[in-house]
């Protein structure tokens, strides 16, 4: 193939991180996880690229930079809008579950595992399909040539970067675990042992050597040949051993879906469908379409009761419903039914909570199976961009987490997405619908979205947080959609959403002082700490000439770059 350095030539004259950021732009705009792998995707819109040639430098440099969340190991979710084409389409590069894989893979003498002894080692490790996924939707959507992509994230692992503050207290935190691994110890700590400080300068060859065969080899270098046999040896010969095999890494297929759309007000807000969590997202918005959540003061007791009784209601769905639609019955269509969710509203009170919700019943669907119990979720990261043409890109990138399964294998982590699934495989005498099965996607939180307005792209959304995603996005969609925010100001504000059957409110900020007043109203509140990473587009169009806005949650170390 050959190959064209305009885009590596333009990230070399880049510093290794822009000590500002703009927050408006007027014609393309990356917001990511990182500085640095913002203006590797920023270098590839200026090369001419697309947004999505642009995500697949993001995520490579993700990999390198934020190993704790996301990388080459893991899956991801991708909505990607064609300007031109006017065609929005979902592409689903989620994990799946080796062939031999069976639904007693989480149970010991009968009874679940705890989690983090099902979830480090082998037994976890899943398909990854992130990098199967950017081939595909590169085909489609991509110009700049594949090897191109690669180009920042090579030059990055050969040369060093320095180790943020939130990569150097993850290795801080998991420094045990990390140990247990010969090439993460070898990594990520120093000659006498201890974990890397912030400022440290962290190289990782090894993972440039795995980005050079991938911008060589294409996505088959992953998953055939001697990497794909050093991956299941890791998880085959781990003390915690999984199932997978390299029939089920060179089978591994993405899957090109039709988007979920749901009109809200004046909005119409798309994600991908299941197994993502888009459908409780869009729940959400569907029950708040029938709360006047305009009129709502954003940091009051009545918004918040309104996002956390929604949520509470579309978390009672989704613990029933949502699973792989390949493997069993999903009512999307009845779950996101205007009648349906019309009638789950009259359940929704600003003025009294619930006591239990329950899940409701889709027409013509049945009883609802069995609900499955709430189980930690992690270690993700998202990327919205937007390219000159109109083209763009949501995508919400993971390895579960933090560092996945510790399994490090040429420079980058496994995943242990398969604890997504289910643990125990039936509840109440019947099947959990996400429950183990060979070759299943487990149901996943992650719901990168899009937001349109007479057919005009308006919003690219999303976050990492584990199941907190299906809140953090709802609410940034109401902040931006009902309250008008722009998106730094929407990725900013205290948070206030449901979790499973809880309301939380976000630790050391306005909306903790909101929990007597809920309480009284009848809802479980807990205040935590609510550790989001919203990266989000907007564009507001004035006079005919569009204005590019985006913004990175201060939570964590996103970016905004742009031009």
């Amino acid at each position: 193939m050959r190959r064209r350095p305009f885009a590596l030539l333009l990230f070399l004259l880049l510093p290794l991180a822009a000590p500002a950021q703009p927050l408006t732009a007027q014609r393309q705009m990356v917001v990511a996880g990182h500085p640095l792998a913002a203006e590797a995707g920023l270098a590839m819109l200026r090369a001419g690229g697309t947004a999505l040639d642009a995500a697949v430098a993001v995520q490579a440099v993700l990999s390198l930079v934020e190993p704790q969340s996301s990388g080459i190991g893991g899956g991801a979710f991708l909505l990607h809008w064609s300007g031109g084409e006017r065609r929005l389409t979902a592409w689903d590069g989620r994990e799946a579950a080796p062939a031999a894989a069976r639904p007693d893979l989480f149970l010991q003498n009968g009874a679940p595992m705890a989690f983090e002894a099902a979830a480090l080692g082998g037994r976890a490790v899943g398909v990854p399909g992130v990098l199967r996924m950017l081939e595909e939707a590169h085909r489609a959507h991509g110009r700049l040539p594949w090897a191109d992509l690669f180009a920042p994230a090579i030059r990055l692992a050969e040369e060093g970067f320095p180790v943020s503050p939130r990569l150097a207290r993850a290795i801080a935190a998991h420094a045990e675990a990390l140990r247990a691994d010969p090439a993460a110890r070898a990594l990520f700590f120093t000659a006498e042992g201890a974990p890397l400080a912030e400022g440290a300068r962290l190289a990782n060859p090894a993972l440039a050597a795995t980005l050079r065969a991938v911008a060589e080899q294409g996505a088959d270098a992953l998953h055939r040949g001697p990497i794909a046999a050093e991956i299941v040896r890791a998880v085959r010969s781990h003390a915690n051993p999984g199932v997978l095999t390299a029939d089920d890494l060179a089978g591994y297929a993405p899957q090109r879906r039709e988007a979920l759309c749901l009109p809200y007000r004046a909005h119409v807000v798309c994600g991908p469908p299941p197994p993502s969590g888009a459908a409780a997202v869009l729940q959400i918005l569907g029950l708040l379409g029938h709360v006047e959540m305009p009129a709502l003061p954003p940091g009051g007791a009545d918004a918040a009761m309104a996002l956390g009784e929604a949520g509470r209601l579309a978390f009672a769905d989704r613990n029933a419903y949502l699973a792989d639609p390949g493997f069993v019955p999903v009512p999307v269509a009845g779950l996101l039914d205007p009648a349906y969710l019309t009638g789950r509203a009259q359940l929704l009170s600003l003025d009294r909570a619930l006591a239990q919700p329950r899940p409701g019943n889709p027409r013509r669907f049945g009883p609802a199976p069995p609900a499955q119990p709430a189980q930690p979720e992690g270690g993700t990261s998202h990327l919205s961009i937007l390219d000159a043409e109109g083209g763009a890109v949501s995508m919400t990138s993971t390895i579960e987490g933090p560092f996945g399964a510790r399994l490090m294998v040429r420079g980058f982590f496994l995943n242990n997405q398969l604890t997504d699934f289910a643990f125990a495989p039936e509840s109440e005498g019947r099947p959990v619908a996400n429950r183990v099965e060979g070759g299943k996607r487990p149901r996943s939180s992650m719901s990168p979205m899009m937001a349109f307005r007479d057919g005009e792209l308006e919003v690219i959304a999303g976050s990492p947080g584990g199941a907190r995603i299906i809140g953090y996005v709802a609410r940034a969609m109401v902040a931006m959609l009902d309250w008008n925010m722009d998106p730094q100001p929407a990725a900013a504000q205290p948070h206030m959403g449901a979790l499973h059957g809880v309301v939380e409110l976000e630790e050391g900020t306005a909306a903790a002082a909101l929990a007597p007043s809920l309480i009284a109203r009848g809802l479980p509140v807990e205040v935590r700490e609510m550790n989001s990473g919203l990266n989000l587009i907007r564009l507001r169009r004035e006079g005919g000439l569009a204005r590019i806005l985006g913004g990175a949650d201060p939570r964590r170390e996103g970016a905004v770059a742009g031009d």
